[in-house]
């Protein structure tokens, strides 16, 4: 299954423990911010928090899992043609775009997106947490703290694939902020599939991007 989601839109689908998601830039410099619940108990969901302390690291690569509130993997990423993302900045909303652009009649952003999305599955906009931000490109100064939103590093084509844990709710979107994606809105595109993609399985782990 191939889907495309609309530049400043968002969409919500089930992923089953076992399956792979690969999502895709298929026109560079854009950002999908990623959302993972528990299917069956939608209570437990993607955590930043958790993720970042048992990886030790903020930016995430092939390998590294995201986990839970509870702690629980939820997502294994098996494959990574850009070796940037992170969870470094909550979903864009209308209160970011009137504070950090000034805009006056705001975009709903990805957290109004994410909202849309997820009702369907009962998930109220309170319990929308912080999304790992795919192909989001945060430079962190590591003296100061000071952080920058620079264009994502993804070229157009470029994938990340992720093996689902166990039985899944996922939201995505096409990033609304026009600091994530160089001010140019894109869409972007994701794959399920039941077996390991074949780009995943035969690139060699020497060719994996190493994280700067």
């Amino acid at each position: 299954m191939k889907c495309r989601i609309s530049p400043r839109s968002g969409q919500a689908f089930e992923l089953r423990a076992g399956q792979f998601l690969t999502v895709i830039d298929p026109e560079g410099e854009q950002v999908s911010d990623l959302l993972a619940y528990r299917l069956y108990d939608t209570q437990e969901y993607i955590s930043s928090g958790r993720t970042i302390d048992y990886a030790s690291r903020m930016f995430l690569t092939t390998g590294d899992l995201l986990y839970s509130n509870r702690s629980n993997p939820m997502l294994e990423i098996v494959g990574d043609d850009v070796g940037r993302h992170d969870f470094t900045l909550t979903p864009c909303s209308c209160d970011t775009f009137r504070i950090i652009y000034g805009d006056q009649t705001p975009h709903h952003g990805c957290q109004g997106n994410l909202e849309q999305a997820l009702a369907p599955y009962g998930i109220a906009p309170d319990h929308i947490p912080i999304a790992f931000n795919v192909f989001m490109h945060v430079h962190v100064n590591s003296e100061t703290g000071e952080i920058k939103v620079l264009p994502p590093k993804s070229k157009p084509g470029d994938r990340i694939a992720f093996q689902a844990k166990c039985d899944l709710v996922i939201a995505m979107t096409a990033c609304s902020a026009g600091q994530s994606n160089n001010f140019r809105y894109k869409p972007i595109d994701f794959e399920v599939s039941d077996v390991c993609p074949d780009w995943v399985q035969k690139k060699p782990a020497e060719e994996l991007v190493e994280v700067a």
